[in-house]
């Protein structure tokens, strides 16, 4: 298997986010950073918050998030 190039990586965790049935995690942006993903935006939850890296970390496995997702 190949490894993951940085377009496949967030272009998968984008699509992880924009097909997620909780509304407020669509609106996220990924960014990639390096070897990192950066996930920016708004959230109306701490809980939403960590929602939105477990869903990032289950289809890019052993790639580092860096969750820079504001809480209102």
């Amino acid at each position: 298997m190949y490894p993951l190039v940085d377009e496949d990586r967030e272009e998968r965790a984008k699509i992880a986010l924009q097909t997620s049935p909780i509304h407020a995690l669509r609106m996220l942006q990924v960014e990639s950073d390096g070897d990192a993903l950066v996930i920016s935006g708004r959230v109306p939850t701490f809980y939403y918050k960590q929602l939105a890296q477990e869903a990032i970390r289950t289809v890019v496995k052993d790639v580092p998030v860096i969750n820079n997702i504001d809480v209102d």
